[in-house]
């Protein structure tokens, strides 16, 4: 990695190697082995001494317990369990929801964001028996709005229902995914291709092949192409690439507007 020359967006950001060479130090610490022992098997290194033995003296294996299983429903400020999240979601994005919403990949249906746990506090009430609510949050890209929807865990029923324009949370996994597809397939995409290639020696040819985060992107007057200028509104993204077991890509000056389904370069 340390080896590659070429740049073609600015590439590997600096830092990525220093990061990469502490995790490389870190597993070599951690990872059960022979670390602090001779060839013969003698030795005491850190690794023998923590290894738990028998009154023989014998090193007996290690057991991995397994979790506990989860309750279908929590209790009080217990957090929501798999099951509480996607009955909330189903209970929020009922049949007018799914049928008029769409998603970022332009399908039937609302783009699912979050989905948390209201505090019991916030009704006044903090003990195990207070109701159990959660707020699910949708982004409607058909209209560019955020639609937030209040459910009551216990009485199955949708408690409030609220709509908001020009407000953009933090985004999905899926939008990410969506932002690298995109980009990947316009021709300003060429840069991270190019980086992505000069790293494994590969194509570049799906978001699978990175680690993706990204950032909400906001107009600002005079900082981007007039393509961006509804960017606020509309819901625009400015990934960060990684690649997998390798280092971070520079794609900062790209800007993926999702609700257009455009690509643009900022402004220098």
């Amino acid at each position: 990695m340390r080896n590659i020359v070429h740049r073609h967006l600015g590439k590997v950001v600096a830092g990525a190697a220093v990061a990469v060479a502490g995790t490389a130090v870190m597993v070599a610490i951690t990872l059960p082995g022979t670390a602090g022992a001779d060839e013969s098997g003698k030795g005491g290194g850190a690794a023998g001494a923590a290894a738990p033995a028998g009154q023989d003296g014998a090193v007996r294996p290690g057991v991995v317990r397994q979790a506990p299983a989860e309750g279908d429903r929590g209790r009080g400020g217990d957090p929501l369990t798999d099951d509480e999240i996607e009955r909330a979601e189903q209970l929020a994005a009922n049949r007018q929801l799914r049928s008029s919403a769409v998603n970022v990949e332009g399908e039937r249906g609302p783009q699912r964001l979050t989905v948390d746990l209201v505090d019991p506090a916030d009704d006044g009430t903090d003990g195990s028996d207070a109701p159990r609510r959660a707020d699910v949050t949708f982004y409607d890209y058909k209209n560019d709005s955020l639609v937030t929807k209040t459910v009551n865990l216990d009485t199955g029923k949708v408690e409030e229902t609220g709509t908001q324009h020009g407000v953009q949370p933090p985004l999905s996994r899926a939008e990410n995914a969506e932002a690298a597809r995109l980009l990947i397939a316009d021709p300003l995409g060429a840069g991270l291709k190019a980086d992505y290639k000069d790293a494994t020696g590969k194509e570049l040819t799906s978001p699978d092949q990175l680690l993706l985060n990204g950032a909400v992107y906001r107009a600002t007057p005079g900082a981007q192409p007039a393509v961006l200028d509804r960017c606020g509104e509309h819901r625009c993204v400015r990934l960060f690439p990684k690649v997998v077991n390798g280092p971070w890509i520079d794609a900062r000056s790209i800007i993926v507007d999702l609700s257009a389904g455009k690509v643009a370069k900022l402004d220098r």
